[in-house]
């Protein structure tokens, strides 16, 4: 069993940042995938990067240039930093771990002015 804890949401003006926290506890595995998703009222969940516990990451083209993925492996943490946010940034943001697919239980990311 892994255990996710994302932090770090809120409330944010358009043109704004964010940094999102997403830290895993539990069996974690020595070679593992974590990502991270968003999910607007009403829509499908979305992928939008992923990082290797080596280090390679993987965007979606809807946040390439805006958004960054890293990862602290001695916390087992990873991080998602967001610049020059907009309203349709407006959602749920998940962790995922995998292998096994857990999920954390999500931070909500709202940017309005």
């Amino acid at each position: 069993q892994v255990q996710l804890v994302e932090s770090g949401g809120g409330l944010v003006q358009p043109g704004g940042s964010l940094r999102l926290s997403c830290a895993a506890s539990g069996r974690i595995s020595s070679s593992n995938i974590m990502a991270w998703y968003r999910q607007a009222p009403g829509k499908q969940r979305d992928f939008l990067a992923y990082v290797t516990s080596g280090g390679f990451t993987l965007y979606a083209d809807s946040v390439k240039g805006r958004f960054t993925i890293s990862r602290d492996n001695a916390k087992n943490t990873i991080y998602l930093q967001m610049n020059n946010l907009k309203p349709e940034d407006t959602a749920v943001y998940y962790c995922k771990y995998d292998p096994y697919g857990f999920w954390g239980q999500g931070t909500q990311v709202t940017v309005s002015s």
